[in-house]
Parts: structure tokens; sequence; C-alpha cells
């Protein structure tokens, strides 16, 4: 599902340029719940976002579900990744000004997969699995870090992607909350969805197929099972 080759990423900064991937491989499997583990700054969120195809990597190749995203124009990208990856952005990315169902339904209109008819009652059995059908017709300014953060993820899974990439998605959670999250996570990879978490809990962690750690823009570990 998701296949990486020397796959490299550096910016331009005011100190120079800044290599925040290097040298990456990286294979994963259809229906594989991954943690991406490491310090702040090793790269774990770029490598996300080269996976989602938010990003261009600036040397090797980057193919998932089948589509080469480093040879992809910017209009095709954007397609791709309505239909293929939800994406759990750290600071969540909701829009003020629509309600929360609205946000939710927001991927299903840019796509059109489904009749419209259809897109508030799929919008509104994904908060309800999340645990939020009753803060529906609300604005995101109404709920509070950890509601956003279930909302969020509601909306990463609109358009049943085979993809879904999150960081640190369980940030703003209670406990028993982030549990019932990652339990979400555990049952969208054991029904075949690819699932890649950037992390520095423990519990997702443990909850993982296969944990892969960056240092310094580098895989120093990933194991196979």
């Amino acid at each position: 599902m998701i296949h990486l080759r020397r796959v490299a990423r550096t910016y331009d900064t005011p100190a120079g340029p800044f290599p925040a991937l290097c040298d990456v491989d990286l294979d994963v499997d259809a229906g594989e719940l991954i943690a991406i583990t490491g310090k702040s700054g090793s790269g774990k969120s770029t490598l996300l976002n080269l996976i989602g195809g938010i990003d261009r990597p600036t040397a090797g190749e980057v193919t998932v579900a089948g589509a080469s995203l480093h040879r992809s124009s910017e209009h095709v990208l954007a397609r791709w990744r309505g239909a293929t990856v939800g994406v759990v952005f750290q600071f969540l990315q909701l829009l003020p000004t629509l309600t929360v169902v609205e946000n939710v339904m927001l991927p299903m209109d840019f796509l059109r997969a489904r009749p419209v008819r259809a897109r508030r009652r799929h919008a509104l059995d994904l908060l309800a699995r999340v645990g939020l059908a009753d803060q529906a017709d609300k604005l995101p300014a109404m709920l509070s870090g950890g509601q956003q953060q279930r909302a969020a993820i509601a909306r990463a899974l609109a358009n049943d992607p085979p993809v879904v990439t999150a960081d640190e998605p369980t940030g703003n959670l209670d406990s028993e909350t982030a549990g019932a999250m990652l339990e979400l996570f555990r049952a969208l990879a054991a029904d075949g969805t690819t699932v890649v978490i950037a992390t520095h809990e423990r519990d997702i962690s443990r909850l993982a197929t296969r944990t892969v750690a960056l240092g310094d823009g580098r895989i120093v570990a990933a194991p196979r099972p």
C-alpha cells in the first residue's frame, strides 16, 4: 500500500538547507497499523505529509495505493488525496464557520463520491462512531479540544479512504477517550485500512502492528512482525 525508496526532503531555511528526511526506505502493507516514533524534529510529520501527498520529496520515490506521488501534478494529487487518504492533522484544521457535521461532510462534497442526500447521514454515522452525534450541529469553537480532535478523526474517514494518517491523534484526549480512538484505529486496520500514526504515546506503539523509529530524519528501526 505504501512504498518509499531513497526518499529525502530538504527545506530551505534562513540558516541554510535543512534535511528533514534522508534516504528513507519504507514498505507498509494494507491493513497495517504503523506507529511512527521519534523525538520532536526527527521527521515524523514530514514523513506523514509525504505519504499523504501533502508534500513532495526532494529526491526518491513515493508510491501510495498504486499512485506515484513524486510524479503527479498538483491537480491529480488533490483529487487523489480526497479519495485515497484521510488525514488527521496535528492542529485539526476544522473550518470555524461550518458546523461539526458540515466539516465532516466537506470531503464528500469535494469528491462528490456520495449522493447529496446521503452525505449528512454518513457524516452523522461517523460522528456517532466517535461519540459526537449530539454535537453535530454545533460550531467547532463550542467543542472542547478533545471533541474537536474526535471530529477531525470523523472527517478523515468521510470518503472511506484506504489509507489514514494521523499526527498525534490522541494528544488532546483524556485516557478513556484516547483508548476508544485507538480501538477505532485498530478496527479500521482490521477491516483493511492502512493506518499510519505519528506519536509520542507508548500506548499507540504497543497497539501498533509495527513501530518505525526515526532519528535525525532517518529510519533507525522498522522491524517486521
